[in-house]
């Protein structure tokens, strides 16, 4: 009979060269550590600059080489600066592939903070609002479409490539009646378009806002407000439209007039619409591989919002 293999354990230390950088992958009072023992499984005993890492011996050489990669990666960053947990969490999903760095900034905030994509998705789809004249992002909740689609927008409203944002979604009524909402139907709509406010407002800051606003360069508006118009000179952006029905969508994309560019997102797991309404699905697979026309699929591990969103995500998935 053959004698069973037997596993070696090992004991290594890796010396980190950046201070800064194994701070970060610490975490305060050193919370960051569980997820990385997990996902090397070695234990990971923190001293100075360093970790001694104890684990069998094949996990021990996937560990230094991970943090070899994590090193690397850290030190050729363009936004090192603002590298976080979440960078740290994207390069352990990756696992064996290349370690990836954003290559261009979107724009300067109103705070002098750079904004960058913070996956490789996430690039490619800044990149096909940047080259293409409609641009689709299919994904889950809190993978950054409606954000990067206005960060885009707001960098080509201030470069003078467009005149004009216009902002809309549709106004479903997620269990409640419009009806019973005070105000004219502006004001009943606003609730529904208050995610759109909060990503112009950390792109531009509230004022900047509330003047594009009142100048005309920034328009929000539900959709049903876009039927009948021909849209120049301006970056439009759809938000939600795996709430639209096929025929809003039709009327929408139809609104596409000279130097405009388009951004549509949706999110075919929250669909709000009774079974079969939404037109979303059909419209993307529809408008695939069309010339000018860019589509990009986004992911969990796309998502860069608090990491237990991910796993929500995760756990609902299929439900």
């Amino acid at each position: 009979m053959a004698k069973k293999e037997q596993k070696i354990r090992t004991q290594e230390r890796y010396i980190f060269t950046n201070e800064d950088l194994y701070r970060r992958v610490c975490g305060v009072n050193d919370s960051g550590l569980k997820e990385l023992e997990r996902f090397l499984n070695v234990e990971i005993i923190p001293r100075g600059n360093a970790f001694i890492l104890n684990g069998l011996d094949e996990s021990v050489v996937y560990a230094i080489q991970f943090f070899k990669k994590l090193e690397d990666n850290f030190l050729t960053r363009p936004d090192r600066e603002h590298f976080d947990r979440f960078d740290i969490n994207y390069l352990v999903r990756s696992k064996d592939t290349e370690p990836w760095n954003p290559s261009e900034k979107i724009l300067t905030n109103f705070k002098g903070k750079p904004i960058y994509p913070k996956t490789a998705n996430q690039e490619k789809f800044v990149y096909s609002l940047m080259n293409n004249l409609i641009s689709i992002a299919v994904g889950p909740a809190g993978t950054g479409k409606t954000f990067l689609s206005i960060a885009t927008a707001c960098r080509m409203l201030q470069n003078g490539e467009v005149e004009k944002l216009i902002l809309t979604r549709p106004a479903v009524e997620a269990g409640e009646s419009l009806g019973f909402l005070p105000g004219d139907l502006v004001q009943k709509v606003d609730p529904f378009l208050r995610p759109i406010y909060d990503a112009l407002n950390e792109c531009l800051g509230f004022e900047r806002v509330q003047l594009f606003l009142s100048t005309g360069k920034i328009e929000i508006a539900p959709i049903a407000y876009m039927r009948g118009r021909t849209l120049n000179n301006a970056f439009i952006i759809l938000d939600e439209a795996q709430n639209c029905t096929l025929s809003q969508l039709k009327m929408f994309l139809t609104r596409l007039g000279k130097n405009s560019k388009m951004a549509v997102s949706g999110d075919v797991t929250q669909i709000d619409l009774p079974v079969g309404k939404s037109g979303f699905e059909k419209v993307y697979k529809a408008l695939a591989n069309t010339p000018q026309i860019g589509i990009v699929e986004l992911y969990k591990e796309d998502i860069t919002r608090h990491p237990l969103i991910e796993l929500i995500v995760e756990k609902l998935e299929g439900l």
